[in-house]
């Protein structure tokens, strides 16, 4: 095979695999219902003037499936901490017993599941809308080539099946994410 179009090829994959990648640390943010810390993750807090991601400057643990703690390394930020998960708009309710800050994670209602697997449906739908420009990208690339026809048609089946591959895969991890949500 020729080592432009094996590039090409390798390129494509790794942008396809980049996208599912993506997909995956995008449902990381999408609450199921247990508690998890990584449903912090995105808290920004207020640590000497600047802002501080919150698994920086205190430990989060999950003592059990509704509970999330978070353990500051220092006791003068807890407020600090209180304000940072508020500000992140997570639907949380922080409270303080001076050592740490605890938060209840409630039980999702029918409702909200629904919201949480439209948000999934469409985070997936933006990934293989990314694998369908990976696809198209390639394809461009492919033109620039010297090639024969019949290489060139093998190639653009070869892309269309790496393709298909991976919008099966997207398929299944959102099967996974939407079963998580929607179970009570």
């Amino acid at each position: 095979m020729n080592e432009e179009l094996e590039f090409v090829l390798e390129g494509a994959q790794e942008a396809m695999e980049k996208s599912v990648e993506h997909l995956r640390k995008q449902f990381q943010n999408i609450r199921a219902g247990k508690a998890s810390p990584v449903m912090l993750a995105s808290v920004m807090v207020e640590y000497y003037g600047a802002q501080t991601p919150l698994n920086q400057v205190s430990n989060v643990n999950t003592p059990d499936a509704r509970t999330i703690t978070v353990q500051p390394f220092e006791k003068s930020i807890i407020q600090d901490i209180e304000k940072g998960i508020m500000n992140a708009n997570l639907g949380f309710n922080p409270m303080n017993n001076g050592e740490s800050v605890i938060i209840n994670v409630p039980p999702l209602t029918e409702e909200r599941r629904k919201q949480l697997s439209k948000q999934a449906k469409s985070e997936a739908e933006d990934a293989k809308v990314s694998i369908r420009n990976d696809r198209r990208s390639a394809l461009h690339d492919l033109k620039d080539l010297e090639l024969s026809e019949d290489e060139k048609k093998d190639a653009e089946v070869e892309i269309q099946d790496l393709t298909n591959k991976f919008i099966k895969i997207i398929d299944e991890v959102y099967a996974v994410k939407d079963q998580e949500i929607m179970t009570v």
